[in-house]
């Protein structure tokens, strides 16, 4: 059983709609999702044709293809197989959540640009920042933790980005070594993981506490500050988690609204129907109103859960 502390804010903040949909997504196997590495891979059939040798048969995400991202999933009791195919190990595909994918989609990097991407590990964000800006500008990768940083220069070099440079060190000193500098900015800040909670996995869920949520808060507010300090005037950052706490979601956006001026949320358009706009309030407090600009990505049986805040500085 999942912490009944945790099932209770959750279904204060789900939407009735989807609530019975997103609790029963913490007891499914859900369908594995990878993308093909648009980085020098065989053309799409080609690699299809190779995992379909392996008994994976694999289906178009029809959102994610038609935004550019070749992204398909394939049942979970084929995840080992897929992990294990040469396309895996040489960098064809890569496995990637389908929801970890719509922030650098909606951060939408150009090739010209330096990107930074502040809390990099394991990598997956910034391969597919690599290839929507096909190799071109420049991404500044930044892993405060040594076995996490390593993963991700292996990662990188699997995949063919060739327009990175990794950076062990704390996100949270970056704004104040390079102000004003980087034309956008992915924060994935660290967070709860409660998207990854599983009933039949306590391991997933053993850690949590309100205590842990509020650990993290303290410390994304410190990463988002040094995020938007970092980002050039007119420059775009992507704020995200794998949470689905109002403390490290919708209370850091307005945290970042009363600290700095020039912030300013811009709209998000997903067309997902498990989205929904962020929270206003939360135990009786209000937020900015700007807040609802955000997007939180209810669970289903093929999406995890996550949170979205696209964000401009003036």
């Amino acid at each position: 059983m999942l912490p009944a502390e945790f099932l209770s804010r959750f279904a204060s903040t789900c939407p009735p709609d989807l609530l019975n949909d997103a609790l029963a997504s913490f007891a499914a196997k859900e369908a594995v999702a990878f993308r093909i590495n648009r980085l020098g891979a065989p053309a799409a059939e080609v690699v299809l044709a190779e995992l379909a040798t392996h008994g994976i048969e694999p289906q178009p995400v029809a959102w994610a293809q038609a935004a550019g991202i070749w992204a398909y999933t394939c049942p979970q009791e084929q995840r080992e197989a897929l992990t294990y195919t040469p396309a895996a190990g040489n960098g064809t595909i890569y496995i990637q959540s389908l929801s970890s994918m719509l922030a650098p989609l909606l951060l939408a990097p150009q090739g010209e640009e330096w990107v930074l991407d502040l809390a990099a590990a394991p990598g997956g964000k910034t391969i597919l920042l690599a290839e929507m800006m096909n190799n071109g500008g420049k991404i500044s990768a930044v892993e405060p933790v040594s076995a996490r940083y390593h993963r991700l220069k292996a990662n990188l070099a699997r995949m063919g980005v060739g327009n990175t440079q990794t950076y062990l060190k704390d996100g949270r000193v970056v704004g104040s070594l390079k102000p004003d500098c980087f034309d956008r900015v992915m924060l994935d800040a660290p967070c709860s993981s409660e998207s990854r909670f599983k009933t039949w996995d306590a391991a997933s869920h053993e850690h949590w506490s309100p205590a842990k949520v509020s650990e993290c808060a303290k410390k994304q507010k410190r990463l988002i500050l040094s995020a938007f300090d970092a980002l050039k005037p007119g420059g775009v950052l992507m704020y995200c988690t794998c949470s689905f706490a109002p403390e490290e979601n919708e209370l850091i956006v307005d945290h970042l609204l009363k600290k700095r001026e020039g912030v300013r949320l811009l709209p998000i358009a997903l067309g997902l129907p498990n989205s929904r706009p962020g929270l206003t309030a939360w135990k009786g407090k209000l937020l900015a109103a700007a807040c609802a600009e955000t997007r939180r990505v209810w669970p289903t049986g093929e999406m995890d859960g996550f949170y979205l805040a696209l964000i401009g500085k003036e």
